[in-house]
């Protein structure tokens, strides 16, 4: 059941052409949809939240799950006085730039994930963006889900659309959406670190061509800093999915709690292939900076062979212009051919020694 929803997911992702889902909802324009679902399958018509969770108590059964994306502090109290959610929950849900937990006040529970994105691009420079992140927040109660967006991606339409596809998952209640999400925004891990992958296979090849160049320095420190940004998504997620798998709660159905294991399995999946990553670069920069290292030594040992080479007409020059009256060979015939050939041959000597010894 679970793969069936991932491949629909997937399915659904390629039939979406418009990702960002604008405001359908008169309920205000941070407001993405507010859906009604009884036994899993979805009510007819959008309608505003307090109408939408008085139907769902009406019916005794079922939920309401309301999306909104980047709302603002006036735009959510409403939503969240009518919930009855916890304000430090509300602050954390409006202001963003939290760290992935799981945290449960009374009968709601609040969760916080990291989405990613790989951003396509040409070639990889020193100043290329490579992950972008957002925030995905989510409060679940007894017949409620309200998930709210941060940024520009990660958007929920692909997923609920996958989701309403199968209604005997939905009929599970607020867990389900929760699951879905949470493997949803794994999956988007996994994705974005084979896409990484790439770009390190591109640098790597770099390096150890023969073409490598000293900006190639530039590029691995700006992969690593991006990767940092990936990482700090994933790595801080392990806890709160352990928790959610583990834990017991009354908002989180039993069978749906097995499922969570399996997300996190795929997120210690990916955790291992940052910290590999990460170890690679490492190594990858070592090795460019040894080959910068050894590109100076040539080139110094070069400088110093033509330096000692140089010197001996320098010498002999410097000796003869010290226009002494007596100095030896001055008044001879052949003094200055004379001069020139010994220093002909001593520069031939000098630069055979250093050909043969490999500085030239």
């Amino acid at each position: 059941m679970i793969r069936n929803l991932r491949r629909a997911v997937r399915r659904a992702y390629r039939r979406t052409v418009d990702l960002s889902h604008p405001a359908r909802s008169p309920l205000g324009s941070a407001v993405v949809n507010c859906v009604v679902y009884l036994e899993g399958v979805r009510q007819p018509g959008d309608c505003p939240a307090d109408e939408a969770i008085r139907r769902v108590r009406k019916a005794g059964d079922g939920f309401v799950w309301i999306g909104l994306h980047e709302p603002s502090q006036e735009e959510f109290t409403s939503i969240a006085d009518l919930f009855g959610l916890h304000p430090l929950a509300v602050e954390d849900a409006v202001h963003a730039h939290q760290r992935p937990k799981v945290e449960q006040y009374d009968d709601v529970l609040f969760a916080v994930f990291k989405t990613v994105r790989y951003v396509e691009h040409a070639e990889l420079t020193a100043t290329s963006e490579v992950v972008e992140s957002g925030e995905l927040m989510v409060f679940i109660g007894r017949h409620f889900v309200i998930t709210v967006r941060h940024g520009g991606h990660g958007s929920l339409g692909p997923l609920r659309e996958a989701l309403e596809s199968h209604p005997d998952q939905l009929a599970m209640g607020p867990s389900a959406v929760l699951h879905a999400i949470a493997d949803h925004v794994v999956d988007d891990y996994l994705s974005v670190a084979d896409c990484v992958q790439s770009d390190m296979d591109d640098v790597e090849t770099a390096v150890f061509s023969e073409q490598a160049g000293r900006g190639d320095a530039g590029r691995i420190y700006q992969l690593k800093r991006e990767l940092l940004e990936l990482k700090r998504a994933v790595t801080p997620l392990d806890r709160p999915l352990h928790a959610l798998a583990t834990q017991p709660s009354v908002l989180i159905d039993r069978e749906i709690q097995t499922y969570f294991r399996d997300v996190g399995d795929h997120l210690d999946r990916v955790t291992e292939q940052i910290t590999s990553f990460d170890a690679l670069l490492d190594s990858i920069l070592q090795a460019h900076l040894a080959q910068v290292t050894v590109a100076q030594n040539e080139d110094m040992r070069k400088i110093t062979a033509w330096a000692a080479i140089i010197a001996v007409p320098t010498m002999v020059c410097g000796v003869y212009g010290m226009n002494f009256d007596y100095m030896p060979e001055l008044h001879w015939k052949y003094g200055y051919a004379g001069a020139i050939g010994v220093i002909a041959v001593a520069c031939y000597v000098i630069h055979r020694a250093f050909r043969r010894n490999g500085w030239l």
